[in-house]
Parts: structure tokens; C-alpha cells; sequence
């Protein structure tokens, strides 16, 4: 019998080679060396994490909070490496909701039996 793990591990090698993961990567890369740009996604992810840890935490998301994510996501959205960026990483997750239904297909089909 074949380790499921070893063929998630193939996959992930596999993933790598793809066109969409090679765009990312470039996408990332671009992004990464803009300084100001970077600076500002990093700072969004940082208020993403706080923000998501808040509500692990079944604390309420204030208005200050929300202003502030809409602030920086309007700031990033003007910046062309980081719209690049969100490009390729809708490209991917396209690839990805494709395997995803491929993977689930078995679970799928059985509880439409």
C-alpha cells in the first residue's frame, strides 16, 4: 500500500515545478525587494496575525482596527509589485481549489452514494 504522505510530499514537489508557482515566486521576489512595499506587506501581515489572534481569542475587532486594515490594504493596493503580487497568489489558489476537488473527490463521490 502507498504512503498518502509520500504522495502529498510528490505533490508538493511537483507544485513547485508549476508555471503558477514559478509566477508567485517571481511575483514575491519583485515585491520583496521594493523596500517601502515590503516594508508595508509586512506590516499588514503583522496586523493579520494580531487581528486573527483576536478572534482565536473571541475578542471583538474594533472599528480602530478595521479602519486600520482597510488603510493598509488601500496603501498596498497602489503599489504595482503588490498587486502583481495578489495576481499570481489568485492564479495559485485557482490551481489549488483545482487539486483540492481532485483530493476531495473520493469523500465527495461518497456521500453523494
Amino acid at each position: 500500500m502507498t504512503n498518502i504522505y509520500d504522495n502529498a510530499n510528490e505533490m508538493a514537489t511537483v507544485l513547485r515545478q508549476t508555471p503558477q508557482y514559478a509566477a508567485l515566486q517571481a511575483a514575491f521576489g519583485k515585491m520583496k525587494a521594493d523596500p517601502i512595499a515590503y516594508g508595508l506587506f509586512q506590516q499588514m501581515q503583522k496586523l493579520q496575525s494580531e487581528l486573527q489572534q483576536q478572534q482565536m481569542a473571541n475578542q471583538e475587532i474594533g472599528d480602530e482596527d478595521i479602519k486600520k486594515m482597510q488603510d493598509f490594504s488601500a496603501k498596498l493596493m497602489k503599489i504595482d509589485v503588490v498587486t502583481e503580487l495578489m495576481n499570481q497568489e489568485r492564479e495559485m489558489n485557482g490551481l489549488m481549489d483545482e487539486l483540492n476537488q481532485i483530493v476531495s473527490k473520493p469523500i465527495t463521490d461518497l456521500y453523494r452514494d
